[in-house]
């Protein structure tokens, strides 16, 4: 019996700052182009040795990253953290199995005990845990000069500073606010035993703002993140201030909100954000791993209807600056823009190279792993619906009493059937074509296919979310985004309080 799988994603906690870097000196990104530390004759050898036992294919998988993360609660900065971590994965692909080991640093001894860890759990069939290979303790003999972290953390501060301030200058009714910013610097290497060599440098910046307001007994929260694969060039476009006025307008907007009704009625989606909702409901299930191990309730419909007339999906690795946009997958793989749903007609799957190999096709440059530490699997990159032609407002006003969905908490699915439950933090009523009453405690509950077979209006208002989403899938977590336009969904099930 298929065994279901669940992935969640959610807006916060984008980036994990690694644990605070002991006191030691570390080169940056040593096997970067140019510093000669990992030469063409230690690859080699590294694969030779994958490759000793036998196997169809193996991979090296070199990761560099620098963190830092900085934490202001309530006007207060509570947390420093910041950190290195470097190591290499190797992988052996033989069949259907796969030997993966791991060594965290780049000495040669240890990254050939990896190497011939992996020959040898390829070989004997094993699982594909990554097992890990120990590294030395080295004594802490010398103080690092050199910052590793590119912004001063004054200024980050102050960033953080003018959310707050500008929170609080909305209403005398804010409370509180937190607010904290990530950076990430991230290189990686990738050589393969079918001679490619790949070599990328992935920045990543997260900021976010959360409020309380308090009406009375009565308190509310509001929160506004964003970022992506930038630097602090991202307040150029979205200012910190801007972070801060939305989450107070949210917590004000929930001040006077009321229990949700609950039943079967018509969702409009907003843009931007509701995309979320279409990574989690249909975009895993559009993994390939999935349909591999035919355990997605879309295995074997390549070519089938799938959801209503005019809705186009794909995923797109290529926009500029996005959270889930890559030059280049985990594999080596560059990735394209791929159609997966044409006008409601399932076009194809998300392939990292076992399942393109598997289904006879091309990778589509989804393999994407959360570390050197893991195993790359499909995974989505941005995942959006195309526009339509009908106005938001015509598409709010066709609804004699239903529910808009603007912003989202996160979200969960059943990969095996398509089922799904996302929780809103900011949602309206609609009476009579008109939005109303804020509404609290909603919860929008379906199931991915039906719900994409009840789309009947599409907005021409597409728009990508901010960058605030990280994914999860088999305790592998990785940056995404998503985008749509205003859809119109004919009936979904709202979880509330409030009987219609």
């Amino acid at each position: 019996m298929a065994r279901s799988r669940a992935s969640t994603t959610t807006p916060r906690g984008a980036e994990r700052a690694t644990p605070a870097a002991p006191k030691v000196a570390v080169p940056e990104a040593p096997f970067a182009p140019g510093k000669g530390n990992v030469d063409d004759v230690l690859l080699a050898k590294l694969i030779a040795v994958a490759l000793a036992r036998g196997g169809d294919f193996a991979d090296l998988f070199f990761e560099y990253r620098r963190s830092s993360a900085i934490a202001m609660e309530d006007g207060r900065v509570r947390n420093v953290s910041g950190g290195i971590d470097m190591g290499v994965g190797i992988r052996v692909v033989q069949g259907e199995a796969v030997g993966y080991a791991f060594a965290e640093s780049i000495d040669p001894d240890e990254m050939i005990r990896a190497a011939e860890t992996a020959s040898r759990i390829a070989q004997g069939g094993g699982a594909t845990k990554a097992v890990r290979i120990e590294t030395r303790v080295l004594p802490s003999r010398y103080a690092v000069v050199d910052e590793v972290v590119d912004v001063a953390g004054a200024d980050k501060v102050e960033l953080l500073r003018r959310a707050d301030k500008a929170a609080r200058k909305v209403s005398k009714k804010i409370t509180r606010v937190d607010a904290s910013i990530v950076s990430v610097h991230k290189e990686i290497l990738v050589v393969d035993s079918e001679g490619g060599v790949a070599y990328d440098q992935q920045p990543m910046v997260r900021f976010g703002a959360s409020v309380l307001a308090r009406k009375g007994q009565r308190i509310e929260s509001g929160s506004s993140g964003g970022g992506g694969r930038m630097g602090l060039a991202y307040f150029d476009r979205v200012t910190p201030e801007d972070h801060g006025r939305e989450a107070a307008r949210v917590a004000l907007v929930n001040l006077d909100s009321r229990p949700a009704p609950a039943g079967s009625m018509p969702v409009v989606l907003a843009a931007g954000d509701s995309g979320i909702l279409l990574h989690e409901a249909v975009g895993h299930g559009l993994e390939a791993d999935f349909n591999r191990k035919r355990t997605s309730n879309y295995t074997d419909r390549i070519g089938e209807r799938v959801a209503s007339p005019g809705v186009t999906v794909v995923d797109d690795p290529t926009l500029a600056g996005s959270r889930g946009s890559i030059n280049v997958d985990d594999e080596g793989v560059t990735g394209e823009s791929a159609v997966l749903i044409e006008d409601g007609i399932l076009r194809a799957y998300m392939h990292d190279r076992i399942s393109a190999h598997h289904f006879g096709r091309k990778s589509s440059g989804s393999g994407r792993r959360e570390s050197f530490r893991d195993v790359p699997m499909p995974r989505m990159t941005n995942t959006l619906m195309s526009a339509g032609t009908s106005s938001p407002e015509e598409i709010i006003a066709s609804v004699k009493r239903g529910v808009f969905a603007r912003k989202f908490s996160g979200g969960q699915v059943n990969i095996s059937n398509g089922d799904f439950v996302f929780s809103l933090t900011e949602g309206y009523l609609i009476e009579d074509g008109k939005l109303t009453a804020p509404l609290r405690g909603a919860n929008i509950i379906g199931n991915g296919p039906e719900a994409l077979n009840t789309v009947s209006m599409i907005g021409h208002d597409f728009e990508l979310s901010d960058g605030m989403w990280t994914c999860g899938k088999d305790g592998q977590s990785v940056p995404v985004g998503v985008g749509m336009p205003t859809i119109k969904l004919d009936s979904l099930t709202v979880g509330g309080t409030a009987l219609t």
